[in-house]
């Protein structure tokens, strides 16, 4: 098995090259290139993308893609913003104002990229008829909540189009991690005249219209997505494959079975996951790749529920959890069990040791024992709780494995509820669930990506139905806070308060894992669990 170096985020460096996995290994079959100089590179997704709209992607299935047909101001590169649709910024002495000049540029449809484009693209995501769920990312904005709230107009967000290659961005507080966000699928510009013509342009191919490396050549829905380099990109001399072919394959079984034929050149994270039968195997081969990467995978308690409203029933859930068994025996990925909401590689909490025992069945029973009590339910055999999450070899292996423990230790009845992606997401936005499995990635470097969400219940990525007036207030503080240390202090104040209600169990901080031919170069997932297909090559 390769293992990288650690990977600690900051908001100043993240070496791609202390992530790359050692090169070694059989020599494996590939379909990488073409006898006639064109160069191909075939990947494996999950599922039908739930929406290639920068603006209403809220997964990784449709991130993937949509950061290969878009770029933003700026792209993440070695863990770095580096300018990208921008050529060049001016910040002001106050650290609040960005002016962004774009370079040459177009779409894919010939237009021209202009700064109403951009403005065009954020105003959209804030606008609350568009119900995007990454609309709060833009909060940093000036008048983008009051906008997203309804309590303000779109003429009062800080963005501003000063002409067609000035565009003008002003902040609420100085914003430390500002050019990581542009880089960040929500910031995508949208070509106006294409979207106002055709509401619907992210639907299909033929109407798909992106400024980035490729385009969306062909979508046969719940079928595959073919990207060809784009000519009109501004930086196309530097990109090398030419098509890249997506087949969309549920079974993780099957889609290594493919990959072990020699039919695709890449498997796992960003794109999907590796099938936890073929782990043992991969790692005895020397095959299989780990990287670190700032994410959590944790069960959502939807505390609207009549049972799940209870604080002590979810500390009692959430407690008797062996995440170290779990990481062992199941997902074997070298992860690490999750104790808290915000991974240790994430500045200032490196020394976060979390705030509850794992496995701890001990305190777990006190607690079940006392949300019964103020339930009326007479014993824990009485109580039965449902576990759902998307169809997964992967995540059926990890609920079968907490539901054995539930049941074992607690002695409840615990029910197993799956459903196709697409569906599973419109269930847990809806609330149609009691505890569900969901994962999250970092955003840009800082703890705030992973506690911004549940600074509300209306917010798009909650899910939970939880809030906090002091959560949101420390939230808020931290955001106008700026002394770094401080600023961290008020974080980690936040976690606590969270943890001490327990809307979400934490079960383990995300390793990425990958397999690849020998034939790939350039392609290793960066922290944020995010690969550019820009710099991908095949030998």
């Amino acid at each position: 098995m390769k293992r990288n170096k650690k990977v600690v985020l900051t908001a100043t460096a993240l070496s791609l090259s202390a992530i790359l996995a050692a090169c070694g290994g059989d020599e494996e079959k590939n379909t990488a290139s073409t006898g006639d100089g064109e160069k191909e590179l075939n990947l494996l997704i999950p599922s039908e993308p739930p929406s290639l709209h920068p603006q209403l992607a809220s997964d990784t299935t449709s991130g993937a893609i949509i950061e290969s047909a878009f770029e933003g101001l700026t792209t993440m590169v070695d863990g770095e913003p580096v300018l990208a649709a921008a050529k060049d910024y001016v910040v002001s002495d106050d650290l609040l104002t960005y002016t962004f000049t774009l370079r040459d540029a177009q779409w894919s449809n010939g237009d021209n990229v202009t700064a109403q484009d951009f403005e065009y693209a954020w105003k959209w995501a804030l606008n609350p008829e568009n119900a995007s769920e990454y609309s709060t990312i833009l909060y940093p904005i000036k008048g983008a909540e009051s906008y997203n709230t309804g309590a303000g107009t779109a003429e009062e967000v800080g963005v501003k189009a000063i002409d067609e290659k000035t565009l003008e961005v002003t902040l609420n507080a100085p914003t430390p991690y500002f050019l990581e966000l542009t880089a960040f699928k929500t910031f995508f510009p949208i070509n106006k005249a294409n979207a106002e013509a055709n509401p619907t342009w992210y639907a299909e191919a033929d109407s798909y219209v992106g400024n980035g490396a490729y385009t969306l050549a062909t979508w046969n829905h719940s079928g595959d997505i073919v990207l060809e380099k784009s000519e009109t990109y501004w930086d196309a001399k530097n990109v090398n494959i030419d098509t890249v072919n997506i087949a969309m394959v549920e079974s993780e079984t099957t889609q290594m079975t493919m990959y072990d034929a020699g039919e695709v050149d890449y498997l796992g994270a960003p794109y999907g996951s590796i099938s936890l039968d073929a782990i043992d195997r991969l790692k005895s081969e020397d095959k299989l790749n780990v990287s670190n990467q700032a994410g959590i995978y944790w069960y959502k308690f939807n505390t609207k529920d009549p049972v799940m409203q209870n604080e002590n029933i979810r500390k009692a859930l959430a407690l008797a959890i062996d995440r170290e068994g779990l990481i062992k025996n199941i997902v074997k990925g070298e992860q690490e069990p999750a104790l808290g909401m915000v991974p240790n590689s994430v500045d200032g909490f490196s020394e976060d040791d979390g705030y509850f025992k794992d496995a701890d069945y001990e305190q777990a029973k006190k607690y079940l024992d006392a949300g019964l009590k103020e339930l009326g339910i007479a014993s824990a055999a009485d109580l039965e709780v449902k576990v759902s999450y998307n169809t997964s070899e992967a995540h059926s292996a990890i609920a079968q494995f907490i539901q054995q423990g539930w049941t074992d230790k607690l002695g409840i009845s615990v029910k197993l509820d799956n459903a196709e992606w697409q569906v599973y997401l419109d269930k847990i936005s809806n609330g149609d669930f009691q505890i569900g499995r969901l994962g999250w990635g970092a955003d840009y470097n800082d703890a705030y990506s992973f506690l911004e969400m549940y600074n509300s219940a209306a917010n798009g990525n909650n899910q939970t139905g939880w809030s906090s007036d002091e959560y949101t207030k420390l939230l808020n503080e931290s955001v106008v806070e700026t002394d770094p240390t401080k600023r961290t202090e008020k974080l980690l104040a936040a976690e606590a308060v969270i943890m001490d209600d327990m809307p979400v169990a934490p079960i383990y901080y995300n390793t990425n894992l990958f397999i690849e031919s020998d034939s790939i170069e350039n392609m290793v997932p960066d922290a944020l669990g995010n690969i550019n297909l820009k710099y991908v090559d095949v030998k």
